[in-house]
C-alpha cells in the first residue's frame, strides 16, 4: 500500500501500516482501506471519541481529528471507538473522512422513547460481560446482555459491512475471590451457563490473579469489548489485565455492588501481550435493539420446546398439548425462564416496530386475530351459561 506523502528514512518506520497492527491492522482492512489509499487518505482505529472529535491510531501516531462529515445525524453511523476510518494526511483540524464497513457492532437501543440504537463498540472479536459476585446473580439482567451480544454477529449493513460470524461471547464473573467455597462458585457458573448458552464463563479475581492468565491468553491478537454494568469491576480488570492503573477505579455500594460511572467514555487500550481491549462506561440500562436472533439463541430451549406444540402459533398460556408448559409442570423448565423469554420477545417486538412497517402491520394482525378469538370465547360462554 503507498500512500501520498514521502517520509523521511528516520519516520518510515513510523508512518508504514504495519504500526497499526498492534491495533489490529490485518489485510482484511488493508483490502477495504485501498481505495481510500489511492486518494491520499490515512487509516487510524478509533481509540475514543468526545464532543464530536475523536482519538485515532494512525501510521504515523495518535492524531486529533473531527468528525463532522461522517452523517452526525445518523446515530447508528456515528463514529464510535473501535472504528477504522480514513483520516486526512495532515491539516488542523483533520477530518475524519469515512468509516470502513464495520465486522461487527454491539448495539442497544438508546434510553430516549425514540427509535434509535446506540453502537457502544465496533469491529469486536470478543464481547466480555462483566458480571460481579459480590451482590446476587441478576439472571435476567444477563439474558439481556448475551442477547444483544449474540445479535452482534450480523455486521453493520448500514456501512457495508458483510455478514460475519460474529464476536465470541465471554461472561467473566469478578471478584470471585469474595465467594471462597469452589461447590458453591461452582453452582453459580452453572447457573450463568445455563442463561448464556454459547457463552465460555470464566471466573476471575483482580485481588488474587485468579483467571486473569486465561483472560490474557483469550485478549491476545484480538479486539475484545468489557460490557457490563457500574461496579461490575470492568475498569479494575482492564487494568489487571494492561499491568498497570490505566482506568480510574472508585468503591462500588457494599448494599447493592452497584458503582459510580468510573469511566465515563469508551476507550480503546493496546494490551502488553498483543490485543486490544476497548473499557465501556457501566450501562444503567440494557434496551434490546433489533436482538430477535439473539433472544432466540439465549432461549434456544424454549424455542426447540415449542416446535413440539399441538399448535403451530402457540402462545405457552393455556393452550392444550403445550410442550412448553409441560416441561415446566415437569420441573424441566423454570417459570421464570419463560416469563424473561416473553418479557424479551414483547420489548423486542416493540423497537422493530417503530422502524419496520411491515412489522408493524404483522403486530397489528396478530393483535386483530387474539381479539377475535377472545370475543368468539366470550361469546360461547355466554352461550353456554344462557
Amino acid at each position: 500500500m503507498s500512500f501520498s506523502f514521502s517520509p523521511s528514512p528516520s519516520s518510515a518506520r513510523s508512518t508504514s501500516p504495519h504500526a497499526l497492527e498492534p491495533y489490529g491492522w490485518d489485510a482484511g482492512w488493508a483490502d477495504a482501506f485501498a481505495p481510500y489509499a489511492r486518494q491520499g487518505l490515512l487509516p487510524g482505529r478509533v481509540l475514543r471519541v468526545d464532543r464530536g472529535q475523536c482519538d485515532l491510531a494512525t501510521p504515523g501516531g495518535t492524531v486529533r481529528a473531527d468528525t463532522a462529515f461522517v452523517v452526525p445525524r445518523d446515530p447508528m453511523r456515528i463514529v464510535c471507538t473501535g472504528d477504522w476510518v480514513a483520516v486526512d494526511p495532515d491539516g488542523d483540524p483533520r477530518f475524519v473522512r469515512t468509516l470502513l464497513p464495520r465486522r461487527t457492532a454491539f448495539v442497544r437501543s438508546t434510553s430516549s422513547k425514540r427509535s434509535e440504537g446506540q453502537v457502544l463498540a465496533t469491529n469486536i472479536d470478543h464481547i466480555v460481560i462483566c458480571v460481579s459476585l459480590a451482590v446476587e446473580l441478576d439472571l435476567g439482567r444477563l439474558e439481556r446482555f448475551v442477547a444483544l451480544a449474540h445479535s452482534s454477529s450480523s455486521g453493520d449493513a448500514l456501512l457495508g459491512g458483510a455478514e460475519a460470524n460474529g464476536p465470541r461471547i465471554v461472561v467473566v464473573l469478578t471478584k470471585a475471590d469474595l465467594v471462597p467455597d469452589a461447590v458453591t462458585l461452582g453452582h453459580l457458573v452453572d447457573d450463568v451457563s445455563t442463561v448464556a448458552p454459547g457463552a465460555e464463563v470464566l471466573t476471575v479475581s483482580s485481588l488474587t490473579g485468579e483467571g486473569v492468565d486465561v483472560l490474557t491468553a483469550l485478549f491476545s491478537g484480538s479486539t475484545s469489548a468489557l460490557i457490563g454494568i457500574s461496579g461490575a469491576g470492568k475498569s479494575t480488570l482492564a487494568n489487571t489485565v494492561l499491568g498497570e492503573d490505566v482506568m480510574e477505579v472508585r468503591a462500588a455500594r457494599d448494599v447493592d455492588g452497584k458503582g459510580r460511572h468510573t469511566t465515563t467514555t469508551r476507550n480503546l487500550l493496546v494490551l502488553p501481550h498483543g490485543g486490544v481491549l476497548i473499557d465501556t462506561p457501566g450501562l444503567r440500562g440494557v434496551g434490546l435493539w433489533d436482538a430477535g436472533t439473539g433472544v432466540g439463541q439465549v432461549f434456544s430451549e424454549i424455542e426447540e420446546l415449542a416446535g413440539r406444540c399441538r399448535f403451530h402459533d402457540c402462545s405457552h398460556g393455556s393452550e392444550p398439548g403445550c410442550a412448553v408448559l409441560a416441561a415446566i409442570e415437569d420441573g424441566d423448565l423454570p417459570e421464570r425462564r419463560l416469563d424473561s423469554y416473553r418479557k424479551l420477545l414483547r420489548e423486542n417486538q416493540r423497537i422493530v416496530a417503530k422502524t419496520d412497517a411491515r412489522a408493524r402491520s404483522e403486530i397489528r394482525r396478530e393483535w386483530k386475530r387474539k381479539g377475535a378469538e377472545g370475543r368468539a370465547a366470550m361469546e360461547a360462554k355466554r352461550g353456554r351459561v344462557r
